[in-house]
């Protein structure tokens, strides 16, 4: 067995149209993931004990659970009972989903590291509940929890092959298809691994860069 750069050549279109389906799911399911996530983070401190609990267990249910199951469910199991996702878009709920029941976490910790004196000061400025979160609470917990979220925007992007299990043609699945049709594995799957490392370790150093320039702030 030896690399065959012509065979490198021919594949690496279809890997780079691969990627930017990777990069596309991972921005996507990361929007939903971050959004959902705020929602979850809110009502997990709510004062109704049952709305607690209900999105606690609800989380944990989801967490607990292998991503791989969960994109199962919403792309071959859902059509039985009427509701038909196209693969981009069960890839992409799946992916948000699952990462929403840790970023609540993170947007959880956040907030509670708002002082209470910054609560009592919006209150006592007759604010509005949505004046207390947009214009106190969110500008002051957000960017600490800025490092933590693109941890999880890194650690998403290399969740994405498990997409190739709902046939979405993502980076690994074009290698994939390509390595069944012609029996040629090494040069795709090892291009694969190192278009992963050439997005993933510049990201990851961003990230460390991100974290410390919040924690001297802090």
């Amino acid at each position: 067995m030896h690399w065959d750069w012509a065979v490198a050549a021919e594949v690496f279109p279809r890997l780079m149209a691969g990627l930017v389906v990777t990069v596309q799911a991972t921005f996507v399911g990361a929007a939903l993931a971050y959004a959902l996530g705020l929602v979850l983070a809110i009502l997990k401190m709510s004062e109704n004990r049952a709305v607690r609990w209900t999105v606690y267990w609800l989380s944990e249910f989801i967490r607990r659970t292998p991503l791989l199951v969960q994109l199962y469910f919403l792309f071959y199991v859902l059509p039985d009972l009427g509701l038909f996702l196209s693969p981009f878009l069960a890839g992409v709920i799946g992916l948000g989903l699952h990462f929403s029941t840790y970023t609540s976490e993170v947007f959880r910790a956040g907030i509670e590291n708002v002082p209470k004196g910054q609560w009592e000061a919006a209150k006592s400025l007759n604010y509005t509940m949505a004046q207390t979160w947009t214009r106190v609470v969110l500008p002051q917990s957000i960017p600490p929890m800025i490092p933590p979220l693109a941890n999880y925007l890194i650690t998403m992007f290399k969740e994405t092959p498990l997409l190739a299990a709902i046939t979405v043609v993502e980076l690994f699945n074009a290698a994939n298809i390509y390595s069944n049709s012609y029996y040629k594995y090494l040069e795709p799957m090892t291009l694969v691994g190192a278009l992963f490392l050439l997005v993933s370790i510049p990201s990851a150093y961003a990230a460390m860069w991100l974290e410390q320039k919040y924690s001297r702030r802090n």
